[in-house]
């Protein structure tokens, strides 16, 4: 199936066998939500929350957090301190190599905000805000909330707030920043939202596809969420894969399948595949002993990899080094600009993987990369700068060969044309 909204060529598609939860054909209406059992009235807030608890379903934004864990701490933050809690639906897709987000906004923003209010009713919120950057999926959720008027909300306020696209704008952090006045920047923890979060208040910030999966628990509960997936990952996610020379697609796939199987799907024969820039380009490089793992929080976090928020950039001709060096140079063009440690390392680290592309480092330098792999992360009040220690020591870890024919200055794929890209396997779409 396909759609026009979030690109004019994307592709949306379902693993074989396994019944769609949050993708469809063509953009929602509230009518037709409504009919098909959207904004149903939530009984018992406490009971749903322990539901979510049992479904384990694990934050989709990119750190794998279980959402049960969040919603109890904003709630007993809460209830202490005697506030109501304020809740971010978190739309901000900072990995240009992501695309979903987006087209849940821009196609099923029914879905998205039947999950702000459960998630609200689940911590007693009286405040919620949708924050993203793109404009289509503002007007989307305007008009949605405009279709279906306030009474399915129980009263309760509900603002689009949006900010200028960046990677560091996604944070938590930062979404509360913004909302409260300030730039979209990262700020140091603790505190954490849950305890001073959006005008001081406990609040919740939750990735856009954390909270669709919340229509689904309530009306079909936790054993059947958990139905498909792993045990320790339980449930349907959104992948969105580029590269290997095939246009981008949004796949709705139960956690745990394995890679070679989606890329098979893909269309990829296994035998091209050099590596994955894997979780967007947070989790680093993976060569093609990745094609043995399965796409689930704790095979891949085993791996030394991560599955972050769903993004997969398949390397087939392009050069690891090359994409680390564009990966690299993205990180220190998009830091915050608040950390040194952070602002000087992603400069420093992009300086050196740009002269290994092209032939100009030396050992020394590279043996520095690795040094700052072991001293940097954890410096800064994001994870920008482990992101960029995740992809230089991923590169040095898992394409040695490649570093060691750059120093050479034998790389063939380089010689005749290295891969440039100012945001390396960006989904970049058309604005409707």
């Amino acid at each position: 199936m396909t759609t026009t909204a979030a690109r004019p060529d994307i592709t949306v598609a379902a693993w074989p066998d396994c019944a769609l939860r949050l993708l469809r054909d063509g953009v929602e209406d509230g009518a037709t939500y409504i009919a098909e059992g959207g904004y149903r009235a939530l009984a018992d807030a406490d009971a749903f929350l322990q539901e979510v608890e049992r479904s384990g379903l694990l934050g989709r934004g990119g750190a794998g957090f279980p959402l049960g864990v969040k919603l109890a701490s904003v709630r007993a933050a809460a209830a202490r301190r005697g506030r109501d809690a304020v809740v971010v639906a978190n739309g901000e897709e900072g990995e240009p190599a992501s695309v979903k987000d987006r087209w849940l906004l821009r196609n099923r923003p029914h879905l998205v905000l039947d999950g702000l209010r459960l998630a609200a009713a689940a911590v007693a919120a009286s405040r919620a805000y949708v924050y993203v950057s793109d404009p289509a999926a503002a007007r989307s959720i305007e008009h949605a909330l405009a279709e279906v008027g306030t009474e399915v909300f129980a009263g309760m306020a509900i603002s689009v707030f949006t900010v200028d696209a960046g990677y560091v704008a996604g944070e938590e952090t930062a979404a509360v920043r913004a909302i409260n006045g300030g730039p979209a920047k990262p700020t140091d923890k603790p505190p954490r939202p849950y305890q001073h979060g959006v005008a001081q208040r406990p609040t919740l910030v939750s990735n856009v596809e954390t909270l669709a999966n919340l229509p689904y628990l309530q009306q079909h509960g936790a054993a059947a969420f958990r139905s498909a997936g792993t045990a320790l990952s339980p449930g349907t996610f959104l992948a969105t894969v580029t590269g290997g020379g095939r246009p981008p697609v949004l796949y709705e796939l139960p956690h745990g399948i394995a890679v070679s199987e989606l890329l098979q799907l893909h269309g990829i024969p296994l035998d091209q595949v050099r590596g994955l820039l894997m979780g967007g380009y947070f989790s680093g490089l993976l060569n093609r002993e990745a094609l043995d793992a399965t796409l689930d929080h704790e095979t891949l976090r085993a791996g030394g990899s991560g599955l972050g928020c769903g993004a997969m950039a398949v390397l087939t001709d392009d050069c690891p080094v090359a994409v680390a060096a564009s990966v690299l140079a993205y990180f220190g063009r998009e830091n915050a600009g608040q950390c040194g440690s952070c602002f000087n390392g992603t400069a420093a680290r992009a300086a050196v993987a740009e002269a290994l592309r092209d032939g100009a480092a030396t050992a020394e330098e590279v043996e520095r990369l690795q040094r700052w792999a072991g001293v940097l992360p954890g410096r800064g009040a994001c994870g920008t700068l482990d992101g960029a220690t995740n992809v230089a020591a991923s590169l040095l870890i898992r394409f040695p060969e490649s570093v060691a024919e750059h120093l050479d200055g034998a790389c063939a794929t380089c010689r005749g044309g290295a891969f440039r890209a100012e945001r390396p396997y960006a989904v970049e779409e058309a604005t409707p």
